[in-house]
């Protein structure tokens, strides 16, 4: 397709997946103030936050090849529609438990339109689709946790104030969306794309265990600062501004999206050594700061972890994609993204318990220590892993 004709498509659906993730952030630091108007627990706070990976990832599964049948634009549709009424539930929360409904809800609409504006911005562009799908989400990551702590402390009403705002932008996303090509020819099959396929093919099977030490590190650490981190530094800083926990989870986010794209003219290897690196660095950083009480350590720190993060994720999915034929990838990414969401959700459901019996600091603190020994042994074995390659190439 000629650049000219993609140029707008293209920044209606790179915008729209950023109003997606951004939507998926925006309650974060939110949470602290459900938490002290209703009283419920960390663990419970966790399980609020893990429920939307949960249906996230059911959602990639189940109705991840959707549009290949039915066609982007219905499919893009219908996941804003499904994310108003999310937006609407939140609007109406007076308990927990719409929480835990909304999030559900969420992470449904999120699983579905997420995968589908990434196909469309692919059928796009090939080249710079997969550019724009590697760093957007970190970007509306970020944009989500920023721009619902300036509501939170600019706006009245912050509970109301975020969602009506989100509400705004989904439906000018909808709007949208409608001048855009369809760019999928749809095609008979759709009940049937609903069945999942998971697998990892036998070429790809190494390079994937390598990984996976990484990447549950990586996704661990995103599910603590997306559920807890704006508690830890409220508690540890003892500051009431909302705005030190909103500036630490989005530095973590834009750090890894600038990683990404500084990392696309390296090779995985190199990306997977500088990212463990610099994730269990910039950890040990985060708990100093945690201890000490310092927000500005916490923001730098923040930083270090966040390229640690990008460019690790970079990495990971580098050094699998191109081991497997193009008619396995959808399986191949299926299993990453089950491995990938059910490390960011499990372990923050166990951190909320530990907290809520040990201490925030506590836990944070052995939540900590467990991720910096999976980033360094996965160093390890990646050094290891490529010197084997490399023997084998040799002899």
């Amino acid at each position: 397709m000629n650049a000219s004709r993609t140029r707008w498509p293209m920044a209606v659906h790179t915008a729209s997946l950023i109003v997606f993730i951004a939507a998926s952030t925006a309650p974060t630091p939110l949470y602290r103030i459900y938490q002290a108007t209703w009283q419920f627990t960390p663990t419970l706070l966790t399980v609020i936050f893990a429920v939307y990976a949960f249906a996230l990832l059911m959602a990639l599964l189940f109705a991840g090849r959707l549009s290949d049948h039915l066609g982007r634009k219905p499919v893009i549709g219908g996941a804003i529609a499904l994310d108003l009424v999310a937006m609407l539930v939140f609007l109406e929360a007076s308990s927990p438990g719409w929480l835990v409904a909304a999030r559900v809800l969420q992470g449904i609409a999120t699983g579905i339109g997420m995968s589908t504006l990434a196909a469309a911005i692919l059928d796009l562009d090939r080249l710079r689709g997969a550019t724009v799908n590697s760093f957007a989400p970190m970007i509306g990551l970020g944009v989500g946790a920023l721009g619902s702590t300036a509501l939170v402390v600019l706006a009245p009403a912050p509970l109301r104030t975020v969602f009506v705002v989100l509400i705004v932008l989904l439906v000018v996303a909808a709007l949208l969306t409608r001048s855009t090509p369809e760019t999928a020819t749809p095609k008979p099959g759709a009940l049937a794309s609903l069945r999942p396929h998971v697998s990892v093919p036998a070429r790809a099977s190494a390079a994937f265990r390598a990984v996976t030490p990484l990447n549950s590190a990586i996704w661990m650490l995103g599910g603590f600062y997306l559920s807890l981190m704006p508690s830890l530094v409220a508690k540890t800083t003892h500051s009431a501004s909302p705005w030190t926990g909103g500036l630490v989870v989005a530095a973590l986010m834009v750090s890894g999206a600038f990683a990404v794209l500084q990392g696309l003219n390296h090779s995985a290897m190199r990306s997977l050594k500088q990212g463990a690196i610099a994730l269990a660095g910039g950890l040990l950083l985060v708990l100093i700061g945690a201890n000490v009480g310092s927000g500005v350590f916490l923001l730098i720190a923040s930083i270090v972890a966040g390229a640690g993060f990008g460019a690790s994720f970079l990495g990971a999915v580098r050094s699998i994609v191109p081991l497997v034929e193009p008619h396995e990838r959808s399986a191949l990414m299926a299993a990453f993204y089950i491995q990938s969401y059910l490390s960011f959700s499990v372990p923050t459901i166990a951190v909320g318990y530990l907290a809520q019996h040990q201490g925030l600091l506590a836990a944070a603190n052995v939540y900590g220590a467990i991720i910096v020994v999976l980033a360094l042994a996965a160093f390890a074995w990646i050094v290891a892993r490529a010197r084997h390659v490399h023997a084998a190439a040799l002899s």
